[in-house]
């Protein structure tokens, strides 16, 4: 992970992007691309939403824009000087401790809670 963000950082850095790289702007792009990701799901019923990689024109546009919300989250992360994956970790833990396996269906409690 790090050599990604370490290359985006680079990449950037070449191009004089820094003065735009703000937490403010990443944050905002980070949305913008989820949005474009969630835009290529937004009519589709669950049944073709499970199959939109089995197509090559959908497939591609997942994966583009799955790289555009990692690319823009690792810039975020680096800009602000969290490690994404600690960062995960800690909260997987913290989740695990919130949601503890009780044996119950997976419908009766969800993260939104």
């Amino acid at each position: 992970m790090y050599r990604l963000q370490r290359r985006l950082a680079d990449f950037a850095a070449a191009r004089d992007w820094g003065p735009y790289h703000t937490p403010k702007n990443l944050a905002v792009a980070l949305s913008v691309e989820a949005s474009e990701l969630v835009e290529i799901f937004q009519w589709l019923t669950p049944e073709q939403s499970a199959e939109v990689m089995e197509k090559p024109e959908s497939a591609h546009r997942v994966t583009d824009e799955v790289a555009d919300v990692l690319a823009y989250l690792l810039q975020f992360c680096e800009v602000l000087g969290v490690d994404v994956l600690d960062a995960l970790a800690a909260k997987i833990d913290r989740n695990e401790l919130r949601f503890p396996v009780t044996g119950s269906s997976p419908t009766d409690r969800h993260s939104s809670e």
